[in-house]
């Protein structure tokens, strides 16, 4: 995904938009500015983690959503699902019961996404040079975090494939028999892998041909469950789930991946405590860990912004379930993933990827040079008390974008009330005309 044209499932809804900066002040990359009274997302810095739209009091962003009826476009419909959406459902439907609802709706093949991860053990899957600490890429929204915020750390990122793709790659090697017929659905719990899936060139891209929403499904299912209940009722005994281990069940969990890591691990999550550590990570260069696992969520993807249940119980629920499942796979599971063997020869790194430079001042060194000392200028006149009323998340935001010729000196509001002539003075400085007493341009001076 390196060079490739980032696609992005968040959506400003204008007319619900009361330009209020709650989504400005909350986003990691400062990709939101409030322009004539409305949220406007950058296209280059935004990294689709959803936390401005958890925090939107007016749900005026929104994520793509995808209909179930792309499932028609094929005979053999396979669906790709991560572990957490089984525990969106109250503890009185069993795994079996939501099984069947998901084949009524029309898929013919249930695949875990967590049986990736067992897939790669038994390959015996690792990266040949593992520079520490290494960085899970699970989450989508921290690598492109890292990408922008952090190029430093770039080359941490781990290159394997994520459990998804390699549960993807295996279907699709399984069911190779079913030609063009068949096509490859993955269900997601958030906005950064509906992104991550719909970037044109990218792995996700090639492997799948749809993605659900979690909350998409969880509806369907539901509606079925309840419209039907004497039919599914029969379905409630025993206890039955995809085939994987414990290990890979509690994967997408926060502590999933670094519980299982040799050496010393670490695992972050909440986007904001990420970026807490990525700052002393690049500041510091701390080598003594091994492996990172940093989840933009709070809790792992049982909080992504899809999901429907509360978090700690969706937890609960999938440890719960954790304690009834093998510590290694049962033999015959084991013997179908040797025998597609060949589908992952030299197949389960993927390229390095690259960091994204749209965080500079400008392209050109010494152009940026002298912007930043234009920013140093304009902030010291700024009165530093991050508002937000000028329509952007902070005073540096708006130097920036003043020395970048994106914004105007008069949007500060706080100097407009101090003395609009000597704003008038100020934006002559960087090159502004000043206005006259109605706020117009002033084409005589």
């Amino acid at each position: 995904m390196s060079d490739l044209s980032l696609h992005h499932s968040l959506q400003v809804i204008n007319e619900a938009c009361k330009g209020c900066t709650h989504c400005m002040k909350r986003c990691p990359t400062g990709a939101i500015r409030i322009s004539k009274g409305k949220a406007v997302i950058s296209a280059d810095l935004c990294i689709d983690c959803g936390q401005c739209m958890a925090v939107c009091p007016n749900h005026a962003i929104r994520i793509e959503q995808d209909p179930l009826s792309q499932l028609q476009r094929f005979t053999y419909r396979v669906g790709i699902v991560p572990a957490p959406f089984f525990a969106q459902f109250p503890d009185t439907l069993t795994v079996t019961q939501v099984l069947a609802a998901l084949y009524d709706i029309g898929f013919t093949h249930i695949y875990l996404a967590e049986t990736g991860i067992d897939i790669l053990d038994v390959l015996e899957a690792e990266e040949k040079e593992k520079p520490l600490p290494l960085i899970s890429n699970f989450c989508p929204a921290v690598q492109r975090l890292i990408q922008i915020r952090y190029p430093l750390l770039v080359g941490n990122l781990s290159r394997l494939r994520s459990p998804a793709q390699v549960t993807a790659i295996f279907a699709k090697s399984e069911l190779a028999a079913f030609g063009e017929s068949l096509g490859i659905f993955y269900f997601t719990p958030c906005a950064a892998k509906i992104a991550q899936f719909k970037t044109e060139g990218s792995e996700e891209h090639r492997l799948f041909d749809g993605i659900i929403n979690f909350d998409t499904a969880y509806n369907q299912v539901s509606v079925l469950l309840a419209r039907e209940k004497e039919r599914y009722a029969s379905k409630q005994a025993g206890f039955t789930f995809p085939h994987c281990t414990r290990k890979a069940l509690r994967w997408s969990l926060v502590k999933g991946q670094s519980s299982n890591q040799k050496g010393r691990a670490l695992a972050v999550d909440e986007m904001h405590n990420v970026i807490e550590f990525l700052d002393i990570l690049e500041d510091e260069q701390e080598t003594s860990l091994q492996f990172l696992e940093l989840d933009a969520c709070a809790e792992g993807c049982v909080g992504g912004i899809l999901t429907v249940r509360n978090r700690f119980l969706a937890t609960e629920q999938l440890r719960h379930w954790s304690t009834n499942l093998p510590k290694e796979l049962p033999q015959d599971l084991t013997e179908r993933i040797l025998a597609q063997k060949h589908s992952f020869e030299n197949n389960l790194c993927l390229d390095a990827p690259q960091p994204k430079q749209v965080l500079g001042l400008d392209k050109d060194r010494s152009k940026a040079l002298q912007k930043l000392e234009k920013v140093d200028r304009i902030l010291a006149v700024l009165p530093g008390i991050d508002c937000g009323l000028c329509g952007c998340p902070s005073c540096l935001a708006l130097a920036q974008d003043v020395a970048k010729s994106q914004a105007s000196l008069r949007q500060c509001v706080v100097l407009k009330l101090k003395d609009p002539k000597e704003l008038n003075s100020l934006a002559r400085i960087w090159g502004e005309r000043p206005t006259t007493a109605g706020g117009q341009m002033d084409d005589q001076a």
